[in-house]
C-alpha cells in the first residue's frame, strides 16, 4: 500500500502542495499568534506560566485548536482532490482547497473538539505524574484508532464531530474490529529514506563541504516528511472510498482489508 500510494503521489506531485501549504500556514499563524502573546505577556513565559492558572490552558487550547483546524483544513482537501483523482478526474489545487472551504464549519467544530481533548489529557498527564503517562498512553490510543477516519467523514459526510468520530470508530468496528494493525509500510519508508538521507549527507560532507552535506540533507528531510504525509493521506481516503464501494484507484481492495486486523 506504501508503493501504491508513493506511486500516485508521483503520478501527481500537485498533491504534495497540501502538506506544504499546510506546513507554511501553520508556521505563519502560530508566529502570529505566540507573537501576539508575547507582547502581551512579555517574554518571561516559566514565571507567567506558574501564575497563569485558566489562562496557560487557554493558551494551549489556542494553540491545539489552530493545530488541528490548519492540518485537517488542508488534509480535507487533500483527501477530496484523490477522490477526485480516483473517479478518473483531474483537479487543482483551488478546487481542493474551495472544497475544504465548504467544509469549515464542521473543520472548525472538530478542531475545537479535538483542541478540548488535548487540554484535558495533558492535564491529566500534569496532575497525576506517571499514572498520567499511562492513562494518557491508553486513552491516546483509543482516541487514534476511533477517529482513524474522521477526515473523509468530514469531506464527504460533513458530520459535526461528535457525530464524525462515532461514524469512524463504527466503521472500525464494522469493518475490522476493535484495532488496527501496524502493518502499513509507511514507517519502512521513512526508516529507509532517513538512512538513504543520512549516508548521502555524509557522503557530501566528506567530498564537498559539510554545510553541503547538512543542507541536502535538512532539504531532503523536509521532502521526505512532506511526500509521507501526503502518502499516509491519499491511503486513509482510498481505505474510505473502498469501505463505500467507491473508485479507489490502483489500491487492491484485498490488500486494503488486510492491512486491518480483523476481531476474533
Amino acid at each position: 500500500m506504501g508503493m501504491t500510494s508513493l506511486r500516485m503521489i508521483q503520478d501527481h506531485p500537485k498533491l504534495l502542495l497540501y502538506p506544504v501549504f499546510s506546513g507554511l500556514s501553520l508556521v505563519m499563524v502560530l508566529a502570529t499568534f505566540f507573537g501576539g502573546v508575547a507582547t502581551t505577556i512579555g517574554l518571561d513565559f516559566e514565571g507567567w506560566a506558574q501564575d497563569a492558572g485558566i489562562a496557560q490552558y487557554l493558551l494551549v487550547f489556542g494553540y491545539y485548536l489552530l493545530n488541528y483546524f490548519v492540518i485537517v483544513f488542508f488534509n480535507v482537501g487533500l483527501v477530496y482532490s484523490a477522490k477526485r483523482i480516483f473517479e478518473g478526474h483531474e483537479v487543482t489545487l483551488t478546487e481542493g482547497l474551495n472544497f475544504s472551504y465548504s467544509r469549515i464549519g464542521a473543520i472548525l467544530q472538530w478542531a475545537i473538539l479535538a483542541a478540548t481533548v488535548g487540554v484535558i489529557l495533558r492535564n491529566l498527564q500534569e496532575r497525576l505524574g506517571i499514572i498520567g503517562e499511562i492513562i494518557i498512553g491508553i486513552i491516546g490510543v483509543v482516541w487514534s484508532v476511533a477517529t482513524y477516519f474522521v477526515v473523509p467523514v468530514i469531506a464527504f459526510e460533513n458530520l459535526p464531530p461528535i457525530e464524525a468520530v462515532k461514524r469512524s470508530g463504527a466503521i472500525i468496528r464494522q469493518k475490522w474490529g476493535e484495532s488496527v494493525a501496524a502493518n502499513i509500510s509507511f514507517g519502512m519508508f521513512s526508516l529507509l529514506g532517513y538512512v538513504v538521507i543520512i549516508a548521502t549527507g555524509f557522503l557530501l560532507g566528506y567530498a564537498i563541504h559539510p554545510i553541503a552535506g547538512i543542507a541536502v540533507g535538512l532539504l531532503a528531510i523536509l521532502l521526505l516528511a512532506i511526500t509521507i504525509s501526503a502518502a499516509k493521506t491519499v491511503f486513509l481516503a482510498a481505505t474510505y472510498q473502498h469501505i463505500n464501494n467507491e473508485p479507489h484507484g490502483d489500491f487492491n481492495g484485498e490488500t486494503l482489508d488486510s492491512m486491518f486486523m480483523p476481531k476474533r
